[in-house]
């Protein structure tokens, strides 16, 4: 049994989203068995990706975001989410600053199967 003080705080998103300004570097908040629950702040284009293993959640709080595919596209708008499947081929964009919140297992890289500049550090704990 684990004898360590348990914490009965809400997570505030405004508050977490005033600890860090860099975009395209997502920020974990919280876990749920092996999902991890990351704030990021995007704006502009990102690179072509998928995610052989798994699907991935966009949960827009502020913005607005394209996700685009090549068959097409999704705007998701601030209280919207989106849920990308498995394997499919994506393209985040945001032409102004978007606040949103990732779900996904533990460990998956946010270049999904195109690593390069802009895959970010995973488990970063703000």
């Amino acid at each position: 049994m684990n004898d360590a003080p348990r914490s009965y705080q809400p997570i505030n998103f405004a508050q977490k989203y005033g600890l860090f300004t860099e975009q395209w570097q997502p920020k974990v908040v919280a876990e749920l068995n092996d999902y991890q629950f990351k704030l990021v702040r995007i704006e502009g284009d990102f690179v072509w990706h998928e995610h052989p293993d798994t699907d991935e959640a966009f949960i827009v709080l502020e913005g607005e975001l394209r996700i685009d595919f090549r068959d097409g596209a999704v705007t998701v708008k601030p209280g919207e989410m989106f849920v990308v499947k498995q394997g499919v081929e994506h393209k985040p964009y945001a032409a102004g600053e978007v606040k949103m919140m990732l779900i996904e297992p533990r460990g998956v890289a946010n270049t999904g199967s195109a690593p390069g500049e802009r895959t970010a550090q995973n488990d970063v704990w703000i």
